[in-house]
């Protein structure tokens, strides 16, 4: 993201559909906003990694989110934690500034910034919260141990998310900005039943 080589960022079609349809039915200004929410997690995780020694290799952008990688070969299971951690903690720290304006826009920054840090913590694979709970059954139990309660937690998360939202379409009239989550917790939950 930040100082990124050439080559080193990938942005997929569906990114930018994605951005051209939350533009339409939204508006610039906070299509900007949850786009800078976005930038503060990533740079979280950037500053986090460039401190403890890490690497990031490459950054892609898709329909679900930006996926960082790294080479994370030189930190410790308590560093990549740490890694893993800041982008939520960068996201709480700028809802905690923005607390403290009494604009609107403050208000909304500061919702999509809690919005993301809590999101991520979910314990679903790929977000930082599948990672990090994979990564201390790891450390705890092995790596045998911290696949496989990591497969189980992240199928009953996504799968419960992704009923909850097809539900919630259904009561409230079919909420489209709510289809590309639902999705995507579709995929995850697929992704952990074939085991990729």
């Amino acid at each position: 993201m930040f100082l990124l080589k050439p080559n080193r960022l990938q942005v997929s079609v569906g990114f930018w559909l994605l951005l051209a349809w939350f533009w339409r039915a939204n508006g610039i200004g906070l299509l900007l906003t949850v786009l800078g929410a976005a930038a503060v997690h990533e740079a979280g995780h950037w500053v986090a990694l460039r401190c403890l020694g890490g690497e990031v290799r490459r950054l892609q952008l898709n329909v679900f989110g930006a996926v960082m990688e790294t080479d994370s070969r030189r930190l410790t299971y308590g560093q990549e934690v740490l890694a893993l951690l800041a982008g939520p903690a960068a996201n709480f720290l700028g809802a905690a500034i923005a607390a403290g304006f009494r604009l609107a826009e403050a208000r909304v920054f500061l919702g999509a910034n809690l919005v993301l840090c809590l999101f991520n913590l979910l314990p679903i694979r790929p977000l930082d919260g599948g990672r990090v709970l994979e990564l201390l059954v790891s450390r705890c139990w092995g790596d045998g141990a911290g696949e496989q309660a990591t497969r189980v937690v992240s199928l009953c998360f996504s799968l419960l998310l992704c009923l909850f939202l097809c539900g919630l379409m259904g009561v409230t009239g079919g909420s489209l900005w709510l289809l590309p989550a639902a999705a995507g917790f579709g995929m995850a939950a697929w992704r952990e039943t074939i085991g990729k």
